[in-house]
């Protein structure tokens, strides 16, 4: 009877094979040598070393941003420039809040030390202002820092930094002006610059003396990061900065 078994426990064996499509041995060796194993394992290590190295050229770039916006933001241009452009803050009722106080404070010490011939005021309103962002800036700079009204210009539409950049930068080409020095709070000096730099206009910075948090240099890293990746144009198109 044994004799008689073995042929019909081989045909079986056989019949697994190739149901299975995997060669079948009767000893129950152990498969762990099967090459195909091998063969995921050589196109598996490649992947993952490629992957860690995007990981890390991804934070490298972040790190290289973020140590670019903390290095402008400490930085003080102190140079001439044919205008200064004050970048908009929050007003209330037409009076400038402390940021946009200090922004304007700035710019009309600039005029005063003859380091630039006008002074740009910049930004739009909320839909239920009263006036504007820029109103606010040109009334305080005529009425409170005295400065005469045929320096100053007014850009009133812009509800982000990107279009009131692009916008001053359309009407200054018209004087033939291009090179200008932006005022602004130091976390944002150099994300303005850059974008200033996109819009045509040959600009360097001269910030506030406001603090500034790690928080703020953090969500502009990633604003001068993702920026400089799709273009600032782009980027205001998603999200208002």
């Amino acid at each position: 009877m044994h004799g008689d078994d073995e042929p019909e426990q081989e045909r079986v064996i056989e019949w697994l094979a190739v149901m299975g499509d995997q060669p079948v041995s009767s000893t129950g060796s152990d498969d762990s040598d099967d090459p195909i194993d091998d063969d995921d394992a050589e196109v598996g290590t490649p992947m993952k070393r490629i992957a860690k190295i995007a990981a890390a050229l991804v934070a490298f770039y972040v790190v290289a941003n973020f140590i670019d916006v903390w290095i402008a933001s400490a930085s003080d241009y102190d140079g001439t420039a044919t205008a200064a452009v004050v970048l908009g803050a929050a007003q209330y009722n037409g009076e400038p809040s402390d940021a946009l106080q200090g922004r304007l404070d700035r710019a009309a010490g600039l005029y005063d030390d003859d380091r630039v011939e006008l002074i740009v005021v910049t930004g739009g309103g909320q839909a239920a202002d009263v006036t504007t962002e820029a109103k606010t800036g040109y009334d305080y700079l005529r009425d409170t820092a005295s400065i005469p009204d045929e320096a100053l210009r007014l850009e009133v539409d812009g509800t982000s930094t990107y279009l009131s950049l692009a916008a001053a930068s359309r009407f200054l080409a018209r004087e033939g002006i291009r090179d200008v020095i932006l005022v602004t709070d130091p976390y944002h000096a150099k994300r303005s610059k850059l974008i200033a730099e996109e819009v045509g206009l040959e600009a360097n910075v001269s910030p506030t003396d406001s603090s500034t948090s790690f928080g703020r240099l953090i969500q502009e890293s990633g604003a001068t990061a993702i920026g400089r990746l799709i273009s600032f144009r782009r980027l205001d198109a998603y999200i208002d900065v």
